[in-house]
């Protein structure tokens, strides 16, 4: 009997000596990140029959095994994911947006500062310190292109770095992953099977470090071991094994890095499938903020230089010769596929006469085998006309594309417009007198022969340019208004000669068009009023062209003729703080999904320090009254001893 007691005393002292020791190795670990509190799972001994019944043996600490939930786990991981994206996200948009927004060192100052001095030059269109005032704000304004784009290059070449460090980041991670599921599965066949605790909580620590870098799934495997999966399915680490990510340039150009994932030696590109994590916040803010702020930037870049450009040619200098370039312009880079097989070429330049529908877009165009087909970043199929040659060549939203060489099937070109535009605009004008304030054309009362005007009535012609392409008159046009047919006659005395429709109660305020010179007509002008149009010799004070260029400020030259300069820089910024607020929004609400997740996960698996203390004390007393069990053994065998011996 004694030693029956005895059995279930000895029992009792083993379990209770585990769970103390248990207690204590949870509160040892209260503050180590990831640990999951223990405990031991105690059974009841198989109980020895007698004649009286079943009679109990005692207590087996059966297992140690930790507190954990691993839809609660996963929840973390999730969380944790998408809150690191959307922080990376707002931590570098908000820059741009930041940026771009500065009053000082934004657009919008720059170019309300040019357009205020060509206005200036309207006014004085003689003045030197006018000419040399526009001419420093248009450098001042490039310069300004040029900045802003050198900050985004800057940034891009930063998001690079942080792809590099992040990638190895990931593949430390996932070494450590492989080498902590040997770990696991060797301790867990020495144990008999015994789950390794401590081993399983580094590498769900180690699972949640990982997921701070990429949105991770996993999938446990019978021996222990876990496999992890990133984007679509790619196997990160499978037992043992560990994939190597890496980066490299894009097949179209080498500064623009995809990840590139390896396993067996051979690398595939898998930038599009990677989300979450730190890695897909680097990306989503490259593909969705900082190629297009890039992007509209230099559209912005490229239609004010071709603008200011046209209305320039259409001026006269101080020289009476029509305007040169006031500022020189980049072209559309166009970047065949490193693995094209053909000799195949792809020129592109703008159209400059739909260059108006030029887009934020970057472009693919292919060859089939038989004909050439255009894509735009986003996959949207867009439509091309012409034959792609030099005399016709393909005419698409805003670009002229030449193609040459001989193409073979699956070649592919990657197009961008304007990434590098505004880092390219810079002033081409070098002299003040170059600058073309003066209208082509003078519009003019008839006169008399002492010069005096001879008009009764109050009918005006007012300039309003002229048409692309235009040459000087061959001879004055003499505009003579018909009251009685109500209509303005017109004639060079040659060539150009005919009628306008104008009826003063009516058509006051019409635009005309005769010989490539468009003009305004306004008032009542009397039978047999007289209007010349005229080369304009020897004006060098006129203003006529100076207030054109002052004009495009406000001209609808963007998006298709819906926008202006300006106008399209506000939409940049819009676009950016919007997302930026969204980020930023959504980031709030992620962490607080992230902070409750993790409560929910401490509450099951955390270290409470009162709960173990009242173990503690709980466990010491058992173990105590198993000593006394022990005691009260003891004393039975001696007293069977002292009976024995009488």
């Amino acid at each position: 009997m004694a030693s029956g007691v005895l059995g279930t005393a000895t029992s009792g002292l083993l379990a209770f000596q585990r769970a103390l020791s248990t207690t204590g190795h949870n509160i040892a670990n209260a503050n180590t990140p990831g640990f999951s509190r223990q405990r031991v799972e105690m059974y009841t001994q198989t109980p020895q029959t007698s004649g009286s019944g079943y009679i109990g043996t005692g207590v087996v600490a059966n297992s140690v095994v930790r507190y954990y939930d691993q839809f609660l786990s996963e929840r973390v991981r999730s969380n944790t994911s998408s809150s690191n994206t959307l922080d990376t996200y707002y931590q570098y948009s908000s820059r741009i947006a930041n940026l771009m927004g500065d009053a000082n060192a934004g657009l919008n100052g720059a170019l309300e500062s040019f357009f205020n001095s060509a206005q200036t030059l309207a006014n004085d269109p003689t003045s030197v310190a006018s000419r040399q005032l526009l001419m420093s704000e248009g450098e001042s304004l490039a310069s300004r292109f040029q900045y802003l784009d050198k900050q985004l290059s800057a940034t891009r070449a930063e998001v690079n770095g942080q792809l590099d460090s992040t990638v190895q980041d990931m593949n430390s991670l996932s070494n450590s992953i492989a080498d902590m599921n040997r770990q696991i599965v060797v301790a867990t066949g020495r144990s008999g099977g015994q789950p390794p605790n401590d081993l399983l909580d580094k590498r769900d620590e180690l699972l949640v470090q990982l997921s701070k870098l990429v949105s991770v799934t996993t999938l446990e495997q019978d021996d222990g071991s876990l496999n992890v999966f990133i984007g679509n399915g790619q196997s990160l680490v499978t037992g043992y094994d560990a994939a190597t990510l890496g980066l490299t340039g894009s097949p179209y150009d080498a500064t623009e890095k995809d990840i590139t994932y390896t396993v067996g030696g051979v690398p595939a590109v898998i930038t599009g499938n990677i989300s979450g994590g730190k890695l897909g916040g680097l990306l989503a803010f490259r593909d969705e903020i900082l190629d297009v702020a890039q992007n509209s930037l230099g559209r912005i870049a490229v239609l004010l230089g071709n603008e200011f450009n046209r209305q320039q040619a259409l001026g006269l200098d101080l020289d009476g010769n029509l305007g040169a370039a006031f500022f020189s312009l980049g072209t559309p880079q166009a970047s065949g596929n490193i693995g094209n097989t053909g000799t195949g070429t792809v020129t592109a330049s703008f159209d400059t006469a739909n260059i108006s529908a030029l887009t934020t877009k970057d472009y693919l165009i292919s060859y089939n085998g038989a004909t050439w087909d255009l894509t735009d970043t986003d996959g949207n199929a867009v439509t091309m006309t012409g034959a792609g040659t030099v005399g016709s060549p393909f005419l698409a939203q805003g670009l002229s594309i030449v193609v040459g060489g001989a193409a073979a099937a699956g070649d592919q070109f990657q197009i961008r417009p304007t990434r590098d535009s505004a880092r390219l605009i810079n002033m081409a004008m070098t002299s003040t007198r170059g600058i073309a304030a003066a209208a082509p054309v003078r519009m003019t009362e008839a006169t008399n022969a002492n010069g005096l005007p001879t008009n009764g009535g109050t009918g005006e012609f007012s300039y309003s340019g002229v048409n692309n392409g235009y040459t000087a008159l061959a001879a004055n046009v003499t505009f003579t208004f018909n009251s009685g047919t109500n209509q303005l006659v017109y004639t060079d005395g040659g060539a150009v000669n005919g009628t306008l429709a104008y009826n003063p109660a009516t058509d006051s305020g019409n635009s005309f068009s005769v010989a490539g010179v468009n003009f305004k007509v306004t008032g009542t002008p009397a039978n047999g009023d007289a209007f010349v149009l005229g080369n304009n010799t020897n004006g060098a004070g006129d203003n006529g062209n100076a207030l054109l260029l002052a004009g495009l400020q406000t001209s609808l030259t963007v998006e298709n003729g819906t926008a202006n300069f300006q106008g399209a820089y506000a939409q940049l910024i819009s676009d950016v703080g919007t997302r930026t607020r969204q980020a930023d929004i959504s980031g709030t609400a992620q962490r607080a999904s992230l902070s409750q997740a993790q409560l929910d996960r401490d509450a099951l698996s955390g270290v409470n320090l009162d709960e173990e203390a009242a173990n503690l004390v709980r466990f010491q007393q058992a173990y105590q009254a198993m000593a006394q069990v022990i005691n009260v053994a003891d004393s039975m065998f001696q007293t069977l001893l002292n009976s024995i011996g009488r």
